[in-house]
């Protein structure tokens, strides 16, 4: 695998993805970001995104909303810090896509793929990190969270969520490293590092 330095955190719901993120970040002295949010731009489409009133956005218009802040977050984070030599680290990335609008909305996936990877000009994760949780844990570490418009649907669509991440990960086995998201926060970040490791990421 060439130089690791693009590193993304994926999962569902509760999975603990954003303290592993700033973890990583922390000791990688990488750039720590996020999608959706990573911009000015970003955060505005993340407020329409996530407001749990917006219960009639469209599937469709909700995948190329999250495209749009895809497009910004690589032009505006992503691809300079790359370019300036920075390892960068982010809180989800195009893969949530393809899991949450392609196998959890059911949009056909070649299309979602097709969209992001024009919104990404190629610049894709050199590495992703999935915390995989079960179902009933997620909805314990959920319970006493004010949810989102996301963290709001229903088990199906967790479900499909998930066996989407699953999936993808074993169809790209060279690009993913799965982890238990189950334990303490300084476990899950001793598990992840002891595979990132195996990968040839180094501080």
């Amino acid at each position: 695998m060439s130089a690791v330095r693009y590193i993304a955190f994926e999962g569902v719901e509760g999975c603990g993805k954003s303290t592993q993120a700033v973890r990583l970040a922390e000791r990688l002295g990488a750039v720590l970001t996020r999608e959706t949010g990573g911009t000015e731009i970003g955060r505005q489409l993340r407020h329409v995104l996530h407001d749990p009133a917006n219960t009639h956005l469209d599937a469709v218009a909700e995948a190329l909303m999250i495209a749009a802040d895809r497009a910004q977050h690589r032009a505006e984070v992503v691809q300079p810090a790359l370019t300036a030599g920075r390892t960068v680290v982010s809180d989800r990335s195009v893969w949530s896509s393809l899991a949450y609008q392609g196998y959890g909305r059911r949009l056909p996936l070649d299309l979602v793929r097709s969209v992001n990877d024009w919104a990404l000009q190629g610049c894709w994760p050199h590495l992703v990190v999935l915390l995989d949780i079960t179902p009933d844990l997620a909805a314990e570490r959920l319970r006493d969270r004010h949810l989102d418009r996301f963290e709001r649907e229903d088990a199906a669509f967790f479900s499909r969520v998930a066996e989407g991440f699953r999936d993808l990960a074993a169809r790209h086995r060279d690009l993913w490293v799965v982890a238990d998201g189950s334990g303490t926060a300084d476990e899950v970040a001793a598990a992840v590092w002891e595979q990132l490791g195996a990968r040839g990421v180094r501080p």
